[in-house]
């Protein structure tokens, strides 16, 4: 009799362990939000491959990826890659991205005029007042034809960094939360997309001008641990957010304000 419970006992352990790797739940964070609601869209599509996931939400930008570094969770889906590198280099980890998640991008909008074009001379145009956003409101600007900066600098330039203004356009910098509130004056805004999304901004109607769909701040990542970024679960997963399923929710869920990140 215990001859056969120990040749049965190796048997016992591999079913145990078959069977939690198959029920092994795969904990994604992300901020409370759009992003958790994709996340969720993700978990009900990733079901139907058998994959189980649990979405842990976060109320701020910090601590999902802390709890990714210590194992607390297993994946998150909230930032663009310039925010999760510099998050390794000021906490020493080693957080990489497995995928594109979503597109958040910045965009002109104007309730006035239907493109950048039409912007007559002399016109205030309202941008963020905080560093990294001011500095990309300017590139857009740019990118847009309105006006040239000085080169080298990327999103750290200012407005004492515009080097060519031929419309001789007036710039304010405000908080970013206030923004939308300004069109009803200004001529035009730039504008991050959480607070077109918030303030009830339409993209399709009222944006003139967005980012390019490769922007590198337009862009969010699924984020993992170094020692993961092979895992093949965590690949399917990654997959899934590019699926018909998702794209659908996507689609008709935000309006254009969020896109899938293709």
């Amino acid at each position: 009799m215990i001859i056969k419970l120990l040749f049965a006992l190796p048997l016992l352990l591999g079913l145990t362990a078959c069977n939690d790797k198959e029920d092994a739940v795969i904990k994604i964070g992300a901020t409370a939000g759009p992003h958790a609601q994709v996340v969720e869209a993700v978990a009900d599509e990733a079901a139907k491959q058998g994959l189980h996931i649990e979405v842990v939400t976060f109320s701020d930008y910090i601590t999902p990826n802390a709890a990714l570094a210590d194992g607390t969770i297993d994946l998150n889906s909230y930032q663009h890659q310039p925010f999760l590198d510099n998050y390794n280099a000021n906490h020493d980890k080693q957080l990489v991205s497995i995928g594109r998640s979503i597109l958040m991008r910045m965009g002109i909008y104007s309730d006035k005029y239907q493109s950048v074009a039409d912007i007559p001379d002399g016109s205030t145009i309202t941008i963020p007042n905080d560093p990294t956003n001011g500095g990309r409101g300017l590139l857009l600007l740019e990118e847009a034809g309105v006006i040239k900066l000085k080169p080298g600098l990327g999103d750290k330039v200012t407005v004492f960094d515009v080097i060519d203004n031929p419309k001789n356009l007036q710039f304010i910098e405000m908080d970013a939360a206030q923004l939308p509130r300004t069109l009803s004056d200004a001529a035009a805004s730039v504008i991050t997309m959480n607070y077109v999304m918030s303030s009830g901004l339409d993209p399709k109607k009222q944006g003139i001008f967005l980012e390019p769909k490769d922007a590198k701040l337009a862009v969010m990542v699924i984020a993992a641990r170094a020692q993961d970024k092979d895992n093949e679960t965590y690949k399917k997963i990654a997959a899934i957010y590019h699926s018909p399923a998702v794209t659908d929710f996507i689609d008709k869920t935000f309006n254009g304000t969020i896109e899938p990140a293709f």
